[in-house]
């Protein structure tokens, strides 16, 4: 482990460590009636001093591996010299618990305590329980520590994890909201001023044209009446560039058709082929129009990526006499419309909110669909009398 990512406590726990076998080591090498006893606890300090300074122990598996064989070399040797390094065994249990796989860290663990068990017996002490339920103990202790330590760092990593996604899905979420809230205003503007003050305007003109044609040859409020009519025409042309300004930028560099052109346009992510037809003569839509239209095509095929598993989608959008109509077909797996709807996860534009544009604007809206057979979403909005706006 680096030493960088340790916390305080963790920091604690190792220098703790280090103590207890610089310790238990002395207390071998001082209780040692021989001078190989003296010698071999200081090499086997001297083994484990190096391994816990050298960087290749904490980044590699396989030095780790390779260092803790040594280290226990070196203390077997230990053993082999006088009964009091079997002591060493209890820091040499974290050790091997820490630094190796759990797969070879017990048999690790098992070997050690069996090899201070043994030793134990051979320097001639009696046999009795303690001799076998001490060293056992202590590896069972050790093993708790460090697996319900690793649980608790899992538990601990996870969590973290899903504190950082929680904060990033906040984020994004605010800034879709913002936006949808930047668009939801745009469109609410253009709509306000496309039926407020575009219709007053453009109805003053219609007045002012119907007075000038029935003012009297050479009248003198001719020229004024012509004065306020083109007044009045640039005022609407003028309300008529905030309208198009304000209306969703799907639709700010081209017509409708255009727009649905590039939603059927295959994305970075899977989505069904889609395909768009115009039938009829292209006319002018009011832009309120423009964009129910947009956003039910929008959300029309956002269900056939997110709901349907469609493979295929077909748009027609149809200019008739007196209405304009959008049909969008899939061949996903369809659903029973009279059940009750979920609620939409599609950021608010589901069946119901395409509904309420359509008849918002006087329209119809119609779902068609059936269990294993795709889903047709049809909506027909009548066209506005009067000139184009």
């Amino acid at each position: 482990m680096d030493p960088r990512s340790l916390t305080p406590a963790l920091r604690a726990l190792r220098v703790c460590l280090h103590l207890l076998m610089a310790g238990l080591l002395a207390l071998a090498a001082l209780k040692a009636d021989s001078a190989a006893g003296v010698a071999l606890a200081a090499v086997t300090g001297g083994v484990y001093a190096a391994g816990s300074a050298l960087p290749a122990v904490r980044d590699s598996q396989r030095a780790a591996a390779l260092w803790l064989a040594v280290l226990w070399a070196s203390w077997l040797a230990l053993l082999w010299a006088t009964p009091d390094g079997l002591w060493v065994a209890f820091p040499l249990y974290f050790l091997q618990l820490h630094l190796l796989p759990v797969r070879w860290a017990l048999p690790a663990v098992t070997l050690t305590a069996a090899a201070a068990i043994l030793s134990y017996v051979r320097h001639g002490a009696a046999v009795n329980p303690g001799v076998f339920i001490g060293p056992l103990l202590g590896a069972a202790v050790a093993v708790a520590t460090v697996l319900g330590y690793q649980a608790l760092y899992r538990e601990s990593e996870r969590r973290r994890r899903m504190v950082e996604e929680l904060i990033e899905t906040r984020a994004e979420l605010a800034a879709a909201e913002r936006h949808a809230g930047t668009l939801a205003e745009r469109e609410r503007l253009a709509r306000e001023i496309h039926d407020t003050l575009a219709q007053g305007l453009s109805s003053i003109q219609l007045l002012l044209r119907a007075a000038e044609r029935a003012l009297p040859a050479g009248s003198p409020a001719a020229g004024h009446i012509e004065a306020a009519r083109r007044a009045a025409q640039e005022n609407l042309a003028e309300a008529r560039r905030f309208v198009r300004a304000l209306s969703p930028p799907d639709l700010e560099h081209g017509s409708l058709a255009a727009a649905l052109e590039r939603l059927c346009e295959p994305g970075p992510e899977p989505s069904p082929r889609a395909r768009l037809t115009v039938s009829g003569t292209p006319v002018e839509l009011p832009t309120p129009y423009e964009v129910a239209l947009l956003r039910i095509a929008q959300s029309a095929l956002a269900n056939t990526v997110r709901h349907a598993s469609a493979g295929r989608a077909e748009l027609t959008l149809s200019y008739m006499a007196g209405s304009v109509t959008l049909d969008v077909v899939d061949d996903g797996k369809g659903f029973d419309p009279a059940l009750p709807s979920p609620a939409s996860g599609d950021g608010g534009f589901g069946l119901p909110a395409m509904r309420a544009r359509a008849e918002s604007l006087g329209g119809t809206f119609t779902v068609e669909s059936a269990p294993g057979q795709g889903t047709a979403v049809a909506v027909s909005l009548p066209l506005p009398a009067g000139e184009p706006t």
